[in-house]
């Protein structure tokens, strides 16, 4: 059963669609890629898999046993969150808000669960450090650590190396593919076909009002859409 299904969604802002008749399935353990053009509906998916934006029409389901808490969602930075005030154990803390409730303090299994993943971030040495002294990559391996605080199966990232230079773009997606490795379902917006086609299990196209592409990136290469993208002969550009 797959763990997310969207079925002929039509997606828009400020009464304007931006991409209709939209439907594909993510299983366990997929890495999915979203790739399109400025405009063409990426980052309002992405809010509307997590419940932020609702779709104008269709249904986006969640399945095989996955609850919302079991979603960590790393959207783009904001230059006000980049200035964010806090040490990065509190950033990665916050990830467990949402199992948190009402309690006014952290339990010592969330406290321990981020310890634990500052640690398998490579970024405990951090941990007392004020977040926004922190570099662009530092910062995104913070984000991303309190992303898999608040995820049990599936994390959405955003464009997780928008910004980063290329030492730390590398890093941030080599990090990427070992936690999708170890079982954790990724959805991932990313304006680098290159590495969408190097990472990705599958690729999800879209295009000006509608979805131009969504299968394994095998077929997508092989496709109209991941030849104009991609390069000729499958090859990334």
């Amino acid at each position: 059963m797959p763990q997310l299904t969207c079925e002929n969604v039509t997606l828009g802002y400020e009464g304007k669609t931006v991409v209709s008749g939209l439907s594909f399935t993510v299983n366990a353990g997929d890495y999915l890629c979203i790739v399109g053009e400025n405009g063409s509906g990426k980052s309002t998916l992405m809010k509307a898999i997590v419940r932020l934006k609702a779709p104008a029409s269709g249904t986006i389901v969640t399945g095989d046993g996955l609850a919302a808490d079991e979603i960590g969602y790393l959207p783009q930075q904001t230059a006000a969150q980049k200035d964010f005030p806090a040490s990065v154990r509190e950033v990665v803390r916050s990830g467990c808000l949402n199992r948190r409730g009402w309690r006014p303090f952290y339990s010592r299994a969330e406290k321990r669960a981020a310890e634990e993943t500052l640690e398998k971030l490579g970024i405990a040495p951090l941990a007392k450090r004020c977040y926004r002294e922190l570099s662009g990559g530092q910062q995104q391996r913070a984000l991303l650590a309190r992303a898999l605080c608040a995820a049990g199966k599936i994390l959405l990232l955003d464009e997780p190396a928008a910004g980063l230079d290329t030492k730390a773009a590398a890093d941030m997606y080599a990090l990427i593919e070992q936690l999708n490795a170890e079982n954790i379902t990724v959805i991932m917006i990313s304006h680098d076909i290159a590495a969408a086609v190097k990472y990705a299990s599958h690729i999800l196209h879209l295009g000006q009002q509608r979805p131009l592409f969504s299968g394994t990136t095998a077929d997508y290469l092989k496709s109209d859409a991941g030849r104009a993208c991609a390069g000729t002969g499958g090859e990334p550009a």
